[in-house]
């Protein structure tokens, strides 16, 4: 094998459909156990609209487009990519399961936690509906409430409240389709709001409490956490193209210069003008120019804003989670680039707010263009695949080692308890010397991506997501 094949086995592609934008993105781990990003590819979109595909032949061209941007980069051929999906499709809810236990004395073991899991899959949904996230919040055992890990504790009613994402099966198929027409396969798929999350949000804002809002072209996505678990989703159907159209019709001036004055004289506050400058615009084939104030530019722009505001502000009131969030608001995405829109936030809904940037978990030497919140969800499916991609050779290892010998379907749960336990073994020592060296080689306060390493690999067996890629075709 040669090295730049060897280099090409260790990189993984990421790829955002969004509105206004389609991003490729290919990456690999580094040997600190940061994210080097070694491929970049933006086109703009123009066949998805607020999150959904509305026209498969524009969206697969645009998709082919940013990939080879990206192969040309790498200066290989890319299959497989790991994609988001968002949209106002998609609901969330909570469900509460239980599982009677045949023996008390047994101890809770991760199979119970996994069938119990399983059972989510099989409740009754509306038609046309699919479930994409099961996520496990708090555990009751024999009536004992607020337990986070159960995993060895004995009992014979085991009880678990989940938090339950779905969207419509017809999205789900529409977004793939575009990916299978371009050449390439899809190896996961990922809510976008929770993608953006591991790219800009910090360990103690997650445990403290914390407002994602993800300002897209289509549509505003939150995700409230709390103590470490995603506790509420929603997605509201304005976006960033619903400023634009406002300017637009505010302004009576063309969809495109619309956009350039939001992006180069926009504000999101209008008591921040101090200089009320006027802004001329060229006029149509010979007609008289138009003049617009600063100051009524930011009116336009300050009332959607608010609008989008309040719909957040409801979301989070209707999460229960309101005065728990210490980390109080961060805001991501295109949107978010909006002058003076962090403080507009604060001021609207009395919370914290803070703009975030995808760059936590980036090596040194990074493109400085991925600094922008554009790029939020790419580098966030990125971190995800390589994670991944991380833990599968960890798995395959491990499989290897103790020669494994039955299929998954049909493996005693002896030999799965074997192979857990001979999992967790082996990325405790990865995790202790990837520590290890990035202590020696990290300066002070750089992020320590693999904290929490051998919990994740744990969670792994957990399945998180047990679905099977290849179920998005049924």
């Amino acid at each position: 094998m040669n090295k730049n094949q060897h280099f090409m086995d260790e990189v993984v592609v990421a790829l955002d459909i969004g509105t206004t934008k389609i991003c490729a993105l290919a990456g690999r781990m580094n040997d600190l156990g940061q994210l080097e990003v070694v491929g970049i590819g933006k086109v703009q979109s123009t066949g998805v609209l607020r999150g959904v595909v509305a026209n498969i032949d524009r969206t697969v061209k645009a998709i082919q487009l940013a990939v080879e941007k990206v192969e040309r980069s790498t200066q290989s051929e890319i299959k497989d990519v790991y994609i988001g999906i968002a949209g106002q499709h998609i609901k969330s809810f909570q469900h509460h399961g239980v599982l009677p236990r045949d023996n008390s004395e047994v101890e809770i073991s991760r199979e119970d936690l996994e069938e119990m899991r399983r059972t989510m899959h099989k409740m009754g949904l509306p038609p046309g509906d699919k479930i994409l996230h099961v996520i496990p919040q708090e555990y009751t055992v024999d009536n004992e409430a607020g337990i986070n890990d159960p995993i060895g504790m004995s009992g014979i009613r085991l009880e678990a409240n989940f938090h339950i994402i779905t969207g419509q099966q017809t999205a789900f198929n529409n977004m793939k389709r575009c990916v299978d027409r371009a050449g390439l396969r899809v190896k996961d798929m990922t809510l976008e709001p929770i993608a953006s999350a591991q790219s800009v949000l910090t360990d103690e804002e997650v445990t403290a409490g914390v407002a994602l809002v993800d300002m897209g072209g289509g549509t505003t996505d939150l995700t409230v956490f709390h103590e470490g678990l995603i506790r509420h989703t929603a997605v509201i159907p304005f976006g960033g193209n619903v400023i634009t159209k406002d300017i637009k019709e505010g302004c009576t001036v063309m969809q495109d210069q619309a956009e350039k004055l939001k992006i180069k004289f926009g504000s999101a506050l209008e008591q921040e003008i101090s200089d009320n400058r006027i802004i001329t615009i060229p006029g149509l084939k010979g007609r008289d120019a138009k003049e617009i104030s600063e100051k009524n530019l930011a009116l336009i722009i300050q009332a959607r804003v608010e609008e989008i505001l309040d719909y957040v502000y409801w979301e989070i009131q209707r999460s229960g989670y309101e005065q728990k969030l210490i980390g109080g608001i961060v805001l991501t995405g295109g949107g978010s680039l909006l002058k003076n829109i962090d403080k507009l936030t604060a001021f609207h809904t009395g919370m914290e707010a803070r703009i975030g940037r995808p760059i936590e978990n980036l090596a040194h030497g990074y493109p400085k263009e991925l600094e922008s919140p554009i790029y939020s969800t790419g580098i966030g499916l990125l971190l995800k695949a390589v994670n991944s991609r991380t833990i599968s050779s960890i798995s395959e290892l491990v499989r290897s080692e103790i020669k494994f010998k039955y299929d998954d379907d049909t493996a005693p749960l002896s030999a799965i308890k074997e192979q857990n336990e001979a999992v967790s073994e082996i990325a405790g020592s990865e995790s202790e010397s990837m520590q290890a060296d990035k202590s020696k080689d990290q300066s002070p306060g750089k992020p320590k991506m693999f904290d929490g390493f051998l919990t994740k690999v744990k969670e792994f067996f957990e399945a998180t997501d047990d679905r099977n890629i290849d179920d998005l075709n049924s």
